[in-house]
């Protein structure tokens, strides 16, 4: 079956989540680029949006438009021209409103696993549990006649399980799309021994015709994004009890110094404890338990991550997209306190904030933060010269940020070395494409 042909009857499971919601808004965009060439005219598209109730569809297709119409707006020139033999489409406003509308056509919210039954392909973008999604892929491929193709949007789950515990006979690719799929230009492609080839085909041309790249990486637990960002956190954690234990600072402050130094030190968009709120406590903590029963040779487990989920304390975010409270408590997104499980209380940070700064001492002069380092023309030059300084630094910032560059390359360079990416460069694309890094874990800056 050709590829236009497999997209004419298309299911996404969990629609309505942070990662659903994007796939099907990219699926969307695809079946309406496939519908304005003249040899699938009289082709019929057809996208299920599939999620628990009709509660959590309701403002599904609100975002949908909203993203249509955002991408009309800026695409506007090539749209007069797929549109160019509808005369009663004469101003701008008239064209985006019926791309937006197009968008929209294909999508059919349901509730009803049935309506995958007939589907050719499958997005499946449940929570990141096994149980789950064996039991709800198993029961489509029971019931689907097509022998339907599924992609699952896992970040952690080997993609080996879910196909021998859902019988789909090598039907399976792990697809992983970074938040939020309808911006990041990230995914992440896994195949097992026994996928099937024809799938390997279609998501190539799927996601170049979707605009997004990818990366191939091993069928490990965690894979490449995981892989790195689970151990990334434990070792951030690891550091967080060396500045109570051996410095005799607080816990909060602790937590606080050594945010500071993965954000400002490392020049990464939030550090590294902010960035768990984000995801949320409780995500983080699924996926450690995902993932270490596959990984033999560590500990893939965070004591700081019980204790706070312990306390009720989750994090990640409001239907608004507002943060909550995590393991720092935000005041219009700033960071106000940090919570303390032993206190089980926030403390306010502007009680410890300045003797904190004051001991980790000055950055390196040629520090810019993130957002400036990324754009800088002259970035990869900055950031070696950044690097010379700051190992030569000897103030406690500085010299616990290069004990946390060494980590990050050794990392890096472990997830090639133990087959879960294919290349250094793969590695350092997740980092910087999917995370949003100024630079990747493998380079010559340090």
């Amino acid at each position: 079956m050709k590829y236009e042909d497999k997209l004419t009857n298309v299911t996404v499971m969990g629609a309505a989540g942070k990662m659903g919601s994007g796939i099907l808004y990219l699926t969307a965009t695809e079946m309406a680029r496939q519908k304005f060439l003249p040899a699938n005219k009289n082709r019929h598209f057809v996208l299920y949006a599939l999620d628990t109730s009709h509660e959590a569809l309701s403002g599904l297709l609100s975002y949908i438009r909203t993203q249509a119409w955002r991408f009309a707006e800026k695409n506007i020139v090539s749209l007069r021209k797929v549109y160019s033999d509808r005369t009663d489409l004469i101003d701008n406003e008239d064209i985006i409103r019926q791309y937006a509308h197009d968008v929209l056509s294909f999508i059919r919210p349901v509730t009803r696993i049935e309506s995958a039954f007939e589907s050719h392909v499958i997005f499946e973008a449940v929570s990141e549990n096994p149980d789950l999604k064996i039991q709800l892929m198993s029961t489509i491929n029971k019931n689907n006649k097509n022998l339907p193709w599924f992609f699952t949007n896992t970040s952690a789950i080997p993609i080996s399980t879910l196909d021998e515990q859902a019988n789909l006979d090598g039907r399976i690719m792990g697809v992983h799309f970074y938040n939020p799929p309808a911006v990041q230009k990230l995914i992440e492609v896994v195949k097992t021994e026994n996928t099937r080839p024809e799938l390997s085909y279609f998501v190539n041309d799927f996601i170049k015709n979707v605009g997004k790249t990818y990366v191939w990486a091993y069928d490990v637990a965690g894979f490449i994004g995981n892989g790195y960002f689970m151990r990334d956190i434990l070792f951030a954690e690891q550091l967080v009890k060396n500045l109570q234990e051996q410095e005799e600072f607080s816990y909060a402050e602790s937590l606080y110094m050594i945010n500071k130094i993965s954000q400002d030190f490392l020049i990464r968009p939030m550090g590294i404890f902010q960035l768990v709120d984000y995801v949320g406590i409780d995500v983080v903590q699924f996926i450690m338990s995902v993932m270490n029963p596959h990984i033999t040779k560590e500990n893939i487990h965070s004591q700081l991550i019980d204790s706070h989920l312990n306390n009720g304390i989750k994090g990640g975010q409001f239907a608004t997209g507002k943060q909550r409270d995590g393991f720092f408590k935000y005041e219009e997104g700033n960071l106000k306190a940090v919570f303390d499980p032993g206190k089980k209380r926030y403390l306010d940070i502007s009680e410890f904030s300045e003797t904190c700064d004051e001991h980790l001492g000055n950055l390196p002069s040629k520090w810019l933060p993130w957002k400036k380092m990324i754009r800088h023309p002259e970035k990869n030059d900055l950031l070696r010269m950044y690097f010379n300084q700051l190992k030569e630094l000897k103030n406690p910032g500085a010299r616990i940020a290069w004990q946390y560059v060494q980590k990050f390359k050794e990392i890096g360079s472990n997830l090639v070395k133990e087959k879960v990416a294919l290349r250094f460069d793969d590695v350092n694309a997740v980092l910087i494409h999917g995370f949003h890094h100024a630079y990747g874990p493998v380079n010559d800056y340090f």
